[in-house]
């Protein structure tokens, strides 16, 4: 059975609408992710720290409770736990606001089972933070030589600017060791002045990986990756549906992710397929799992699928 390994923050979202709480639910980018694929009858596991309080342990519940792994995640005697207060706006787009008071940063684990084919996630500052990078990179260095999938969000937020010169090299690593590459023009405009797909692909990912995907919120999903077929580049847009109930954006990207990992399962996109390079149709296949993952988190303040979801695509998950 194929495996998705994840590895990222944990946090304790809580989330506002004109100025008041309307919610308060376990996240952290990967970490939404993980949920919807345990969620959707995937083997996951997550590898995290959590806080020794009381928000730590509902977190390692959390996880368990919804079919993922924990025993990767670490709890420390003197840390707490982070927690992020997201601020909607009239478009139920948050903006954030982070508290953390662990002592000091810090990741020890021992590395869950990775097979060939299994498909690891990693993203956001946890991926390129220097303090834990040596293990973060240490396992993602092992997963590469065990045959898995790399799948990098790079989630890099302008909360992050003024960090951008120190992790410079770890972002450039990252690329460097994922498969599959997705970022928001947001993100990209961030790291590197630019939002147009065509000029990112070109000048700063075909050097590292020819597998790209750039989210613009609710503009169409761009596409840039190797075409197997006349070995040129596949250059393709796919339009975002139009969602009639938005409650909150906040895991929409995460659940991107988690529904593209979903479909490189669902239709059985192997390592092999990720060395020769995915058809048209299994690009098109994969990237509408993850529409439809992403549409369903923006029906609630949660920050995964629901569970009906979950299980509807349980039903179409053959292994």
């Amino acid at each position: 059975m194929r495996r998705v390994i994840g590895i990222g923050e944990t946090v304790l979202d809580i989330i506002f609408k004109d100025d008041q709480p309307i919610g308060a639910v376990p996240g952290g980018s990967v970490f939404n992710g993980i949920i919807s694929l345990g969620r959707s009858g995937v083997s996951a596991s997550f590898i995290s720290e959590a806080g020794n309080d009381r928000v730590g342990r509902s977190i390692i519940k959390f996880l368990r409770d919804n079919g993922v792994d924990a025993d990767a995640v670490n709890v420390y005697p003197d840390s707490k736990s982070p927690i992020s207060l997201a601020f909607l706006d009239e478009k139920n787009d948050a903006e954030y606001i982070f508290y953390k008071d662990h002592p000091r940063d810090q990741l020890d684990f021992a590395y869950p089972p990775v097979s060939r084919d299994d498909v690891v996630m990693f993203g956001s500052f946890y991926a390129v933070n220097p303090a834990i990078r040596p293990q973060v990179v240490g396992f993602l260095e092992y997963a590469r030589q065990r045959g898995a999938i790399l799948y990098y969000d790079v989630n890099f937020r302008a909360s992050h600017k003024n960090d951008l010169l120190r992790v410079q090299p770890n972002l450039l690593e990252n690329l460097e060791l994922a498969d599959i590459v997705r970022g928001s023009a947001e993100d990209f405009q961030v790291m590197f002045g630019k939002s147009d797909a065509d000029q990112i692909y070109r000048s700063q990912i075909a050097f590292y990986t020819r597998k790209f995907i750039c989210t613009r919120g609710a503009e169409p999903v761009e596409l840039r990756a190797e075409d197997p077929a006349t070995g040129g580049t596949l250059k393709k847009q796919y339009p975002v549906a139009h969602t009639e109930r938005v409650i909150s954006t906040i895991g929409a990207g995460d659940n991107f992710n988690a529904g593209f990992v979903y479909g490189l399962i669902r239709y059985g996109i192997t390592r092999d397929v990720i060395e020769r390079g995915l058809t048209e149709q299994q690009w098109d296949d994969v990237i509408r799992q993850a529409q439809l993952f992403s549409a369903n988190v923006c029906q609630s303040i949660n920050n995964s699928v629901d569970q009906a979801f979950g299980d509807e695509m349980k039903q179409q998950l053959i292994y």
